[in-house]
Formats: C-alpha cells, sequence, structure tokens
C-alpha cells in the first residue's frame, strides 16, 4: 500500500501530512500561508522531495481555502467536515461531539446517527483571528496571552460576537487598572461562550469531546475555560497530540479511495496549476498623477495650529490629556493654541504610566521657564487620570472634539472621528453637538480594520496605505465585516489584482462603511456643509480621498488629526482661567505610587466590578461603580420610574387576596410578563393559586439556560427566558404559565397593537428547546387579553380542562384581573405625575427613557437608570405619557403596541422644555432597526436631541456614559444660548 499524503488548506493556515500504509504519521506541518495558498503547498512538499522522490503515493486536499487549489491543480478534494470526521473515527470511535477552532472558521461536528455539523457564519468572533485581535489589543504575543491567562483570579464578562465589542469591554477594565491576568482569561472565556451559545443552537454538548484545530492546540488557557465551561474531566476532554493537523490526517485517511502518482507529479500539477481567473470589479483611480496628490497635500497641509518651541519659550501654558481606549495623546499648548509639545503612543494597557513618563519629561524640558496653569483629561481614562495626577478638569470626548475643530473651521457642523476601532460622528447644531452616532456592531469601518489586511500581507500600515495612492484600478471589495472582507481579498489576490489595487479599495471600503453603515447617510447634504475629520485613520490619506470622493466635497483635515480630543481638552483647560493648576507638581511625581485589585461589590443585584486604585498618600480612586455606595456614600435616589415599577412588579408573588389551596403556578419573569403580570397575578391568586415568580434575571440565571438557545442572534431579554422557565422546574411548580399573544391591548395609538414576534412566540421555541420542560406541565396557550368577552369564555373552558375550575368562578375572576390591570396603568401614570412635579420644584431636568416594558430588568439595562439618576436626572418611562397625546399617522406602518407608546412620549417630549429622551434597544431587535429612524424623526423635527443605547448581556457601561454626559453637554450648550 503506497504513501498517502493530506493537505488542508485554511483561511490562515497550510497544514501537510503524510501517513504510512499502517496509518503512521511519518511528518507533518503547520505553516501560515499569508494568502499564498498554493505557493506554501508547493514549499512544504519541496522541503520533504528528499525523502519521498520516486515513490507512488496518494495525495488528498480539503481545508476551507482548498478548493481553488484542488480544481486548478486537477487533484482530488474532499470536504473538510467529511474528513474530520474520518480522523476522528479512525482514532477515537466514541467520540460524540468535535469542537474544532481555526483562523476564522469555528465548527462544532455531532457524531451519533447521521453526522451533524454547525459553523460560524458572518462572524468571526470566537475564532483565531479573534484571539489574535486581542492580544495586539493587549499589546502582548498570543503566547504571552496564553501565559497570563493561566494566572488568572476573577473572569470578567466580555463579549466575543466582534472585535468591537470585546474591545469596548476589554479597554475601560484595563484602563481603569484591572489585572492583565483576568483580561486574558476573560478573553478565552468569551470564546468559549460564543462557541458554545453560538454553535450549539440548543443541542446538548456532553459525552466524549474532541478539539482541534490551532488555538486549541497551542492555548492552555483556552483548553482550561473549555474543560472548566462544560465541566468535562480527562476521560471527557480529549485534546489529540496532533490536533492542529487533524483535518489534515482525515484527508490522508480519506486518500486510500484515490488515484496513485508518483510524488513528483504531484508537486509538478500543484506548480504549474494556475488559479482561475475572473472579471474584477474596479473602481476609479484616487489621484490621477503626482501633481493631483500635491495640490491635495497643499490644502490639507494648510490646517495646522500656530508654531511654537518649547526649547525658547517662556510663560504659562496648558496641557490637555486624551486618555482614549488604545492611546494615550498629549497637548501642551500656548495661549494662541500653539503647539509646544505633542505626545501620541498605545497605552500599552496602563495609562497611568504612561501619564506619569510624560509628565516628568514636559517638566524637565519647561524648566523653570514655563507655567502649566490649567490641565484637562478626557477620553475613557478621564477619571482615573483626572484622580491619579490632580487634573482641573474631566470633560467628555465629544465636548473635547468640538473645541478643537472649531479651533480650526468655526462654521463646524459635522465631526467625524476614525480610531483605531471605533468610529464617532457628531452632528453639530447651534454651537452645541447634537447627535451622536457610533460604531455600534461592526469595527469593519475602522483604521485597525486595514492594519489588521496590512500584516497579513506583510507590510506595516504607513507603507500599506501608501501603495494606493497611485493604484489605477482599485477594487471594489464592498463595505462588509472583516472576516468576509478576507475572502474578497483572498478572490481578487488570485483573481490578479495586485497589492496596490487592495489597498485602494480597502481604503474606498472602509468610507462606504463609515457613510452607509454608521452615519446611514442618503446623501452628503445629510453630513453637513462644513465637516471635519479627525482621528489617526484620516492621517491615511487614501482614506482621506476617498471620503471626499464619495461625498463629492472637500472636508477640513487638520494636520493634528490623532491628537484632536488632547488639543480640545487643553482649549478647555485654557478656558478655564485658573491662576494655579491642581496638577501633581514635579517634586510630588517622584514620591508617585499607583496599585490596582480587582473587587466585586456586594451591596446590591449589579454586582459591579470594581477596580480599587490606590496611589501615594493614601489617596485612593475606585472605578467601574454604577452608584455611589462602594464610595461610601449613601445611594443617591432621585425619582425613577424604572425602578418603582420593577419593584412593584416584582412583589406580585404569593397567594394574593387567595388561599393558595389549588397549587402553585410558576410564571417566568420575562418579555411580556413585564407588561401583563398585574393581569395574571390577580387572576390566579383570585383562583386560589399561589404565583411563584422566577427568579431575578442574573448572569448566572443566563448560563443556566445557555446551551438550550437555538439562535445566537436573539436578543438579550429573550435568551434570558431560558434561564426562568429552568429556574421554575427546579422550584418544583405544579405548571408553568407562559402563554403566547400575537396582540397587546388596543391602546388607540397605533395602526394596530400586535406584540413582537419574539415576544408572541416565545413560549412555543422554549417548549420544543429546554428539554427539562417536560419534567412539568407547560402550559403555553394562544389568549388574546384585548377581546375581553372572547377571552372570558376560552380561558374559562381552559381552566376548566386543566385544572376543573367551574366557568363561572373563572370569569368572575377575569371581570378582577382586567381591574387589577387598570388600576396598575394608572397608579404608573399618576407616579408619572408625581415625578414631573417633583422634578419641576426642584428644576431637575427630566429624562424620559423609551424602551421595551422589559427593559426595567436591572440585568437587561446594567443599571442605566441608576447612572442617569445619578447625574441629576428625574427619570420617567414611555408608558407614563404615551397616554397625553392621541393617533397621528406615522410615515411608518405603526403597528406595534410598545413602539406606538415610544413615538407618542416623543410627540410629547417634544412640547416639554425641561425633557429628553433617551431610547433603549436591545441588540439584535429587529422592529427597532425602523423604531430608531422613526424616533429620531420624531425628536430631531421637534427641535429635540436624539440619544439611543444599545443593550446586550454585556455590562460594560463606558460608551453608555459617554452618550449621556454628552447628552447633558448639549443640554447645557441649549440653555447658554437661551
Amino acid at each position: 500500500m503506497s504513501l498517502r499524503i493530506g493537505i488542508d488548506i485554511g483561511s490562515t493556515t497550510v497544514k501537510v501530512v503524510v501517513l504510512d500504509e499502517h496509518n503512521k504519521l511519518l511528518f507533518r506541518s503547520y505553516e501560515r500561508h499569508y494568502s499564498k495558498t498554493r505557493e506554501r503547498a508547493c514549499e512544504t512538499l519541496h522541503s520533504i522531495e528528499d525523502r519521498f522522490k520516486g515513490q507512488d503515493v496518494k495525495l488528498v486536499i480539503t481545508g476551507s481555502a482548498g478548493l481553488g487549489v484542488a480544481k486548478a491543480a486537477g487533484i482530488d478534494f474532499v470536504q473538510e467536515v467529511y474528513a474530520t470526521a474520518a480522523a476522528v473515527r479512525e482514532y477515537y470511535p466514541d467520540t460524540d461531539a468535535v469542537i474544532e477552532l481555526g483562523g476564522e472558521d469555528a465548527k462544532i461536528i455531532f457524531f451519533g446517527g447521521a453526522l451533524e455539523e454547525r459553523m460560524n457564519g458572518s462572524c468571526a468572533g470566537g475564532t483565531g483571528a479573534f484571539i489574535d485581535q486581542m492580544a495586539t489589543l493587549m499589546n502582548v504575543g498570543v503566547d504571552e496571552l496564553d501565559r497570563l491567562s493561566l494566572k488568572h483570579e476573577k473572569i470578567y464578562p466580555i463579549a466575543s460576537r466582534c472585535g468591537v465589542f470585546a474591545k469596548s469591554d476589554i479597554q475601560p477594565i484595563l484602563n481603569q487598572g484591572g489585572r492583565k491576568e483576568d483580561v486574558a482569561a476573560s478573553i478565552f472565556q468569551a470564546v468559549v461562550d460564543q462557541t458554545v451559545a453560538g454553535l450549539t443552537q440548543g443541542r446538548e454538548l456532553k459525552g466524549k469531546i474532541v478539539f482541534l484545530g490551532g488555538p486549541l492546540h497551542f492555548l492552555m488557557g483556552l483548553r482550561e475555560r473549555f474543560v472548566d465551561t462544560l465541566k468535562l474531566d480527562e476521560e471527557h476532554a480529549i485534546f489529540p497530540e496532533d490536533g492542529d493537523c487533524f483535518a489534515g490526517i482525515g484527508a490522508a485517511l480519506c486518500a486510500g479511495e484515490y488515484q496513485t502518482r508518483p510524488f513528483e507529479e504531484f508537486l509538478r500539477l500543484l506548480e504549474e496549476s494556475v488559479d482561475a481567473k475572473t472579471t474584477v470589479d474596479t473602481m476609479p483611480p484616487l489621484f490621477t498623477d503626482q501633481a493631483d496628490y500635491d495640490a491635495f497635500l497643499t490644502r490639507h497641509n494648510a490646517n495646522h495650529p500656530p508654531e511654537a518651541d518649547l526649547a525658547t519659550y517662556e510663560g504659562p501654558a496648558w496641557l490637555g490629556i486624551d486618555a482614549g481606549s488604545t492611546t494615550t495623546k498629549m497637548a501642551l499648548i500656548k495661549a494662541d493654541g500653539g503647539l509646544l509639545y505633542t505626545y501620541y503612543h498605545s497605552n500599552e494597557g496602563n495609562p497611568v504610566s504612561v501619564v506619569l513618563e510624560q509628565l516628568k519629561e514636559i517638566y524637565k524640558r519647561c524648566g523653570g521657564r514655563v507655567t502649566i496653569q490649567g490641565a484637562a483629561v478626557t477620553g475613557y481614562g478621564e477619571d482615573l487620570i483626572k484622580n491619579a495626577f490632580g487634573c482641573d478638569l474631566g470633560l467628555v470626548e465629544t465636548v473635547a472634539h468640538y473645541n478643537a475643530a472649531r479651533h480650526f473651521n468655526p462654521d463646524v457642523d459635522f465631526i467625524i472621528d476614525i480610531g483605531g476601532q471605533d468610529m464617532k460622528c457628531f452632528k453639530i447644531r447651534n454651537g452645541a453637538v447634537d447627535s451622536i452616532m457610533l460604531n455600534e456592531a461592526c469595527s469593519s469601518g475602522c483604521g485597525s480594520f486595514i492594519e489588521t489586511f496590512a500584516k497579513a500581507l506583510g507590510y506595516d500600515i504607513a507603507a500599506f496605505s501608501k501603495l494606493g495612492l497611485f493604484a489605477q484600478h482599485p477594487v471594489n471589495l464592498g463595505s462588509r465585516c472583516t472576516v468576509f472582507m478576507n475572502s474578497s481579498v483572498k478572490q481578487a489576490q488570485k483573481d490578479g489584482a495586485s497589492v496596490e489595487d487592495i489597498s485602494a479599495g480597502l481604503s474606498i471600503s472602509i468610507v462606504k462603511n463609515a457613510v452607509y453603515k454608521v452615519i446611514r447617510a442618503a446623501s452628503a447634504d445629510d453630513l453637513g456643509k462644513h465637516i471635519v475629520v479627525q482621528g489617526g485613520t484620516f492621517l491615511n490619506d487614501a482614506v482621506l480621498r476617498a471620503f471626499e470622493q464619495e461625498l463629492g466635497r472637500g472636508v477640513t483635515r487638520p494636520t493634528i488629526a490623532g491628537l484632536m480630543g488632547a488639543f480640545g481638552a487643553a482649549l478647555a483647560a485654557r478656558d478655564l482661567h485658573l491662576e494655579h493648576s491642581g496638577l501633581l507638581r514635579e517634586q510630588d511625581l517622584a514620591s508617585f505610587t499607583h496599585t490596582a485589585k480587582p473587587v466585586t461589590c456586594g451591596l446590591c443585584t449589579n454586582h459591579c466590578s470594581l477596580t480599587v486604585n490606590q496611589f501615594d498618600g493614601g489617596r485612593k480612586f475606585i472605578s467601574g461603580n454604577r452608584c455611589s455606595r462602594p464610595l461610601g456614600k449613601e445611594k443617591v435616589q432621585l425619582p425613577d420610574l424604572m425602578q418603582y415599577k420593577y419593584k412593584k412588579l416584582r412583589a406580585m408573588e404569593g397567594v394574593g387576596e387567595g388561599d393558595g389551596s389549588r397549587g402553585r403556578i410558576g410564571i417566568p419573569f420575562g418579555l411580556n410578563m413585564y407588561e401583563n403580570l398585574p393581569f395574571w397575578f390577580e387572576f390566579f391568586t383570585r383562583l386560589n393559586f399561589e404565583v411563584v415568580l422566577s427568579p431575578e434575571s442574573s448572569r448566572k440565571l443566563y448560563l443556566k439556560g445557555q446551551r438550550t438557545i437555538p439562535s445566537d442572534t436573539v436578543c438579550y431579554p429573550a435568551k434570558l427566558l431560558h434561564g426562568h422557565v429552568e429556574a421554575l422546574v427546579e422550584a418544583g411548580v405544579d405548571a408553568i404559565w407562559y402563554p403566547c399573544m400575537s396582540y397587546n391591548n388596543d391602546e388607540g395609538i397605533g395602526d394596530n397593537h400586535y406584540n413582537c414576534p419574539v415576544v408572541a412566540y416565545y413560549p412555543e421555541l422554549l417548549a420544543v428547546n429546554v428539554p427539562n420542560l417536560k419534567k412539568t406541565r407547560f402550559l403555553d396557550p394562544y389568549v388574546g387579553l384585548w377581546r375581553h368577552k372572547d377571552f372570558a369564555k376560552r380561558i374559562a373552558v381552559l381552566m376548566e380542562q386543566e385544572f376543573g375550575v367551574p366557568k363561572r368562578e373563572t370569569k368572575q375572576a377575569v371581570k378582577l384581573a382586567y381591574e387589577a390591570y387598570d388600576r396598575y396603568v394608572n397608579v404608573l401614570r399618576e407616579t408619572g405625575k408625581e415625578y414631573i412635579e417633583y422634578a419641576r420644584a426642584y428644576q431637575m431636568p427630566i429624562i424620559v427613557v423609551c424602551g421595551r416594558p422589559y427593559h426595567i430588568d436591572p440585568e437587561i439595562n446594567h443599571g442605566i437608570n441608576d447612572l442617569i439618576t445619578s447625574f441629576g436626572f428625574v427619570l420617567v418611562t414611555e408608558d407614563a405619557l404615551a397616554y397625553l397625546e392621541d393617533y397621528a399617522p406615522r410615515k411608518v406602518l405603526n403597528q406595534w403596541t410598545f413602539q406606538a407608546r415610544m413615538y407618542n412620549a416623543a410627540r410629547y417630549v417634544c412640547t416639554q422644555d425641561d425633557m429628553q429622551v433617551i431610547q433603549l434597544v436591545s441588540f439584535g431587535c429587529g422592529t427597532d432597526a425602523i423604531t430608531t429612524d422613526e424616533l429620531r424623526d420624531i425628536l430631531e423635527s421637534g427641535g429635540k436631541l436624539y440619544t439611543q443605547l444599545k443593550i446586550d448581556d454585556i455590562s460594560n457601561l463606558g460608551a453608555v456614559t459617554i452618550r449621556i454626559r454628552s447628552l447633558m453637554a448639549a443640554i447645557e450648550a441649549r440653555r447658554k444660548q437661551r
């Protein structure tokens, strides 16, 4: 029997395996291919040519990027799942499931009966590429990340859906002094959660599990997290010695069925094959010639601050610090804005030490000639740096960026800032930041996006960007996620596009993503007439040119585009007009010390992950808190209707007016139960049932039901329901009541009164996906509460059939339940009125939070209500105001009850000077894709500000705080104008 060779060409690596006739491994290799797949495979075969020359072999190719190579060379191909399964069956025949993580793909294969495979779709969150990205963000190698993770003490919740979300969770933890060891382990835990929640899709992972692929082969910390999470012992967690090459081994095993050829012939076929060419979609060049580029540079280089020289300058100066998410920027200015000193560098996960070194350097260079008369700080690390070094002012970054933009263009009406992984756009109206847009779901339009590709193609970012300036045929790559873009780039390369064409194409893609996905502009006029661009990404001339071409107009890019936050902060420090700054003096810095340790606050149900920072002289700063209690102060309790409603609903359990003699009815406390619980509580207790509510939502409760969630894209409030029903089964109730409700009560304010499909029919999904529900009576009938007479008849029949309750008794309970629901609605409206009167009596601003009834759940809103009231706002909700406006037609079909309430509340807010709206949107909510645009339209045409807060299962409130503070700054600016 001849030798068999398997070549596995994956998204980022090529694996080559040689087996003898007894399936003994003679050779194996694992190499990155940097998009040169065929060349890499040939190189590896050349390296073993001496050993196998002249021998007859069988060779088969497999892998996600292998089919094209196999076709072009005329070599046999076997699908990778089939190859993996062949290897597993050969070496581990009693396997129940395989978990395989690759560079850009993740899959689970279930054995037992027919093979069933689940694979990641549109997103590379939770794969090797994601781990690489996170290691870069933390400024460590992947090996170092692995070593750090093995020394962790606690795990933070981190989203692994996408690099952007993960970054927005990790950055504040690092900036507030969290340990790198804990963050490293949390990144691996995020990968585990993403794999388990995203790929099992409701099927239980149990029995013997084989772990394959590069990341699981090389990273011990990742293995540890999988084993811990799935509670596996050594017998059930199998990590094969050659787990990184397993699909290649499988391909070699499958080769037995194919034809034999001499080794050299296979090598020749691979070397002579030319990848099939297809036509490439191209776009016009960015610059036609050098003269065109020179004119462009002259125009943009004119926007620079006045010249200044720190070595000769004497007099006062003002310092601005921008402690950003990944970089720290500093600017020292004189009174006219002239730059005396600038600094821009990665903060390496420790902004305090970076600022400390730079302050020492500034003092050294100033000598006795320059006095710092004011210091201001902005950015993610604002509070930490302000407390560490005694800065005079902390300001929200939107305001800092506006200060700087206005310095270069006093008429600025739109600012776009594209950084490494985030994008911020602000509209300016009447001299204040009016609306803010952030990239919420994806970082494909940001600087790190180009950097990732530059590295993959073996260039540094600066050289790579310049390559595209004069490309004659930029490739049209669309505006897609990094993962998909990877396949577009690979395809373009195969089709003969040059690196220059790809570089230009990526710059254009970034711009399209910003304009059409984040800003969602219909035309250039949606942005503004006087646009200022900033952020490090715009220092890339190709991106700037593509932006101007897409909009068809010139924009302002200051020469200090990457330093605008620090420059704006310095201008704010100057405008304080202080005699003396509170900034630590040069002698104070000599004795400066800083330590940080993580603790979990147990003073309320939020369980905030706190970081306690200690400085020299006993100074202390605690971060991560959402209220003032961990700081030793009593929690400030301003009127808050979200909290009022939550407490009122949670109290609705027990026997009520009845005696509980008919048994215990479990009600899952989630989704539409936040709307209908007052009705069901009265109904069941009047019929002498005891009502048992599921426990309060928590991360732990979510994990209890996580393995039964069939869809990773459904909203977090729905995912929580799985844990709620599991808890009720454990509580041993006699039945669980969770009816399907297509319609809500008709309040007469919309074109119809539907529940959203998830809210309406989730009980049916739970019934088929949660195996434990078979241990109890799970009642999920269709009910229509809005049709009073019909409902009473139908429920009477059902209660008689299920529980033997006489129909007359049920009908009486229905009547009392409707009265109880009406009372609850009236109490809410009256309480809302009282809170508004309180706010006006004490001249306090009012925030109307528009969302769904279940957004009052603290695990869903992560304590956003506490954050809002901590800034001095009185909080009321949309359902306390919606009834004050009548029906009015909308641009969209207004058919959902909860949305109709939001539209009406927004219309009412437009008539009140002291009110503003904040909309809460659950990530992945389909119906809110429409609501958000409609609500923005109502508010902006009524002269109000629109603020949207996206919430999912991650509890970091960094971006939320920026938005609320920006809203406060805009309210203040408008007040001054009046």
